[in-house]
């Protein structure tokens, strides 16, 4: 350890000289990237155009103008992907490592299912409504497979699942081709929907929690983006 008098020379030094402090273009032109690469210093954040913040739900008619759009372009494998995620308010890792047995049972797709969430590693159940199952029991029916086959494959290698990236890539194709800006919307934006409409419809956010899978109520209002507003809109519809 440093004597007393080491420690004291220390502090008189932090006190005589200043410290400078390089302007981030500076620092960045001359770390060592900025030397070999011009233009380094330039170069724009990768989300630079991006939305920051959660992304919008979609309301009701949004919905179904993109389920219209994917039937109109016969994309069988996408409208079963998004009433999937529609319907079961999984994380966008989640769906896409769905198994063709999580979905159907005999001939028929359940109108309930389970799933291990990736997150959490906590079982989270879910329904699936008649649009849904058919939509589901179309695509499967055209990709065939076996029980323990992912329900959406990638494209490049067909025993894997589609990647999350890819899934990233269908939503903003989706969502531009009705006419709305990729930046408000993303993947999340289908988790949401759902749960947002249950919760204007009802108020209750105990069942909107166990539909999402969170561990915590703080987790839901924050998700929802429950404020004072909301709570007040509720209480002013209840009368005792």
């Amino acid at each position: 350890m440093p004597s007393e008098r080491q420690l004291s020379t220390l502090s008189v030094l932090k006190a005589v000289i200043p410290l400078t402090v390089r302007p981030p273009a500076q620092c960045a032109s001359n770390s060592p990237a900025g030397q070999f690469r011009p233009g380094f210093a330039q170069r724009r954040p990768w989300n630079a155009a991006r939305k920051p913040g959660a992304k919008r739900a979609f309301k009701p008619q949004q919905v179904w103008a993109i389920r219209f759009y994917l039937d109109r372009e016969r994309r069988l494998r996408d409208r079963a992907l998004f009433d999937l995620a529609i319907d079961s308010k999984l994380r966008g890792c989640d769906v896409v490592k769905v198994r063709i047995g999580e979905l159907v049972s005999g001939a028929h797709v359940r109108s309930r299912a389970i799933v291990i969430q990736r997150k959490t590693g906590r079982p989270v159940q879910f329904e699936l409504l008649e649009s849904a199952r058919t939509s589901i029991l179309a695509w499967l029916e055209h990709r065939g497979g076996s029980l323990d086959d992912y329900a959406f494959p990638s494209r490049i290698n067909h025993t894997r699942h589609m990647s999350a990236r890819q899934y990233a890539r269908l939503v903003d194709e989706w969502v531009t081709g009705i006419g709305l800006r990729r930046e408000d919307y993303g993947t999340h934006s289908l988790r949401r929907t759902k749960a947002s409409i249950i919760y204007k419809a009802t108020g209750n956010l105990r069942a909107v929690q166990i539909l999402l899978g969170h561990t915590k109520i703080e987790s839901t209002v924050r998700y929802l983006g429950v404020d004072v507003e909301d709570a007040l809109t509720l209480a002013e519809g209840t009368e005792v």
